[in-house]
């Protein structure tokens, strides 16, 4: 089969490559899916640039020990291991590969393996590519709106970054949860942000969210462009402040130095949480409930083919992406 092989750390049309390789193996309770589609996601340009070079004492220090990128898939069964049940080959399937900080197969190609567990019945009505790059922006977007943030009917939710992956998605659940949702972006993402159902939108290239009189039950950051200190200021007394950036504004080790700052804040308060993607039946079942009804769609800003992913990386680099990146297989 085909896929898409980093050789290297540094600038993706440098080190990714298409190369032909064996197949993974099927696991017991795996599935082997033919990928039809994928996407790019932030662990994918971090693992591509390898930096900052200290996490290369994980990742592997001249080249990477997983060498084919990607997570987030979705195709057609091929094959079932031998304790799966609920799949059979032929089933149109999304889902994760995605295994913590354990190696995994990658979805950058024409065959992937994934857990059974991490994979739910594709929604008929999207494409591929719609599904695929639903799976980890969509289930960050869920966990931090439903489980994190309590958003219920009446609650009034700020998302900064809000023409992101993740924003534009969860301004979407967030709307189909009942809440009254203001979208932080710049001039020329405004009405796209409008479109995708939010209520108020800021320009920050004209005003800065956090000096308003605005107070709002959950604040969903994808930027994280304001100390987590300052942005808190405009949370209710018990609304939630979600930190979701590491390489959004000023790059990644800024990034991690404002997660870092945000983590000592949680720890003074309980208006402060973090949201971890956590990818299982329930999660994907939820968001394929919300993909089907028409409630939630997946705005994709471009798909690239497999041969041309190191362009898909290179964009997804660049911050400037209205939604998703997604790969056609």
């Amino acid at each position: 089969m085909n896929a898409i092989i980093q050789i290297g750390y540094g600038p993706p049309e440098r080190v990714l490559t298409m190369q032909a390789v064996d197949r993974p193996q099927v696991g017991d309770e795996d599935v082997m899916v033919r990928v039809r589609a994928t996407s790019v996601n932030t662990p994918d340009w971090i693992a591509v640039s390898g930096t900052p070079y200290i996490l290369r004492l994980q990742s592997g220090l001249r080249r990477p020990k997983t060498r084919v990128r990607g997570t987030d898939v979705a195709g057609v069964v091929e094959a079932v291991g031998r304790d799966v049940t609920d799949f059979q080959p032929g089933d149109e399937v999304f889902g994760s590969a995605w295994a913590g900080s354990k190696a995994t197969p990658g979805t950058f190609a024409e065959f992937t393996v994934v857990p059974a567990s991490q994979l739910a019945a594709k929604p008929l009505n999207i494409a591929f590519e719609e599904a695929a790059a639903s799976v980890m922006s969509g289930i960050t977007a869920l966990i931090a709106m439903r489980d994190v943030g309590k958003v219920a009917p009446g609650s009034h939710v700020l998302i900064n970054g809000a023409s992101g992956g993740v924003g534009t998605l969860a301004i979407q659940i967030a709307k189909a949860l009942g809440a009254e949702v203001t979208g932080v972006s710049s001039t020329k993402n405004l009405e796209f942000v409008r479109s995708l159902g939010a209520d108020h939108v800021v320009d920050y290239t004209r005003e800065d969210f956090t000096l308003g009189e605005s107070r709002f039950d959950v604040i969903l950051d994808n930027v994280m462009n304001h100390p987590p200190s300052v942005t808190s200021r405009r949370l209710t007394p018990t609304g939630m402040l979600i930190p979701n950036s590491i390489g959004n504004s000023g790059g990644l080790m800024a990034g991690l130095l404002r997660i870092a700052r945000a983590g000592l804040l949680a720890r003074r308060s309980t208006n402060v949480q973090f949201v971890t993607c956590v990818v299982n039946r329930e999660h994907l079942d939820a968001l394929a409930t919300l993909l089907r009804s028409g409630a939630v769609k997946v705005p994709i800003d471009k798909t690239y083919p497999l041969g041309d992913a190191a362009d898909a990386v290179t964009h997804m680099l660049g911050h400037h992406a209205r939604g998703k990146v997604a790969i056609s297989v």
